[in-house]
């Protein structure tokens, strides 16, 4: 197969999978004294004993270097009032420039998040041009009766 013929399959493969509805999330962690963050929909609870999620990052991607650094990262479960945080965490450029969050358990939890883990590295797979991050949780919290924000065929929407 040539390289163009890779390419459009990648094209249409991602075109396919982005008819899967997700849930937006910024994935956050620290590396030296500052903040380090991007938007994720790859994130996916794995198990109840022990607690433990997983989320994919990828290879080209700063936050996946500073993750397997740091050892620890947070989830950021976004509300579907939070389109533009989303698309802040998508750029280049200062991505915690006006967002207010706390310190928990040595990462940063945003305070417009609708629910938070924060989970210690548990494994580092290869998954192709990706990294999965397997955690097992060590703190979380939720807000109640607050709809998620979702991402399916390259936009936002909310659950009706």
């Amino acid at each position: 197969m040539t390289a163009l013929g890779l390419i459009d399959e990648a094209v249409a493969f991602r075109a396919t999978m982005s008819r899967l509805p997700s849930g937006v999330s910024i994935i956050t962690t620290r590396v030296a004294d500052a903040p380090v963050g991007m938007t994720a929909s790859s994130v996916t609870p794995l198990s109840l004993d022990p607690l433990q999620l997983l989320v994919c990052v990828g290879n080209h991607l700063f936050t996946r270097s500073a993750i397997s650094e740091h050892g620890r990262f947070g989830v950021n479960v976004l509300g579907e009032e939070h389109q533009d945080l989303a698309r802040q965490f998508a750029s280049r450029g200062d991505r915690f420039a006006g967002v207010s969050y706390d310190e928990e358990q040595g990462v940063p939890v945003l305070h417009d998040a609708i629910a938070s883990i924060v989970c210690d590295v548990a494994e580092e797979l290869p998954g192709g041009d990706h990294t999965i991050f397997i955690g097992t949780v060590v703190s979380y919290e939720h807000i109640d009766r607050v709809r998620p924000l979702i991402h399916c065929g390259g936009e936002f929407g909310r659950i009706a």
